[in-house]
């Protein structure tokens, strides 16, 4: 499957089937994650971290602390994805320790985008309880939930390319040359 159309098909599921993710697949799509560009370039570590959740008991324990989003616990893998904050650089000169923010999206995108490419479905979980999940991961000061993402098999077939509305045209925002 070429990228675009991983992309054309790429969905946000909120049905999975309990089918395990096999070891090499879910291993690729973690590796995924870690070609993503990340910091300055001379930071020694990347400020993206991804917690892995296979535990029933911990995957339910996520619900609550995604505003009862009851399908977060129903797929096979749950990934965490959570950024330290840097200082040690600030993107465009003003995003400072939202930096990190960047950097991590950036991770999480690849994620899905090989997610889809390994025939997974994946919805990336944006109402969270930040606190509630850095508490229960004991994530260090530092360091926040950027992202909640389920990760498996998409119970139906919710890849075929659709016509979405939300899907914007060129023209509506890409400008050329001038903003205007």
């Amino acid at each position: 499957m070429d990228i675009y159309d991983v992309m054309r098909t790429r969905r946000s599921v909120r049905a999975y089937r309990p089918d395990p993710i096999p070891d090499d697949v879910l291993e690729r799509v973690l590796n995924a994650a870690g070609l993503a560009p990340w910091g300055d370039g001379a930071s020694p570590t990347p400020p993206t971290r991804l917690i892995v959740v296979r535990d029933a008991d911990l995957k339910q324990s996520l619900v609550p602390l995604c505003h009862n989003q009851k399908f977060v616990a129903s797929a096979p893998v749950v990934v965490v994805a959570c950024g330290a904050e840097c200082q040690r650089y600030s993107r465009g000169g003003w995003m400072g320790r939202y930096s990190t923010i960047v950097d991590v999206s950036i991770a999480v995108d690849h994620l899905t985008l090989a997610a889809r490419a390994e025939g997974l479905g994946t919805c990336w979980v944006g109402s969270f309880n930040n606190d509630g999940l850095r508490a229960l991961f004991g994530l260090p000061d530092q360091v926040n939930v950027i992202a909640v993402m389920p990760l498996g098999y998409p119970d139906g077939d919710l890849f075929v390319e659709s016509s979405d509305p939300r899907r914007i045209p060129l023209d509506e925002f890409v400008r050329w040359d001038r903003w205007e």
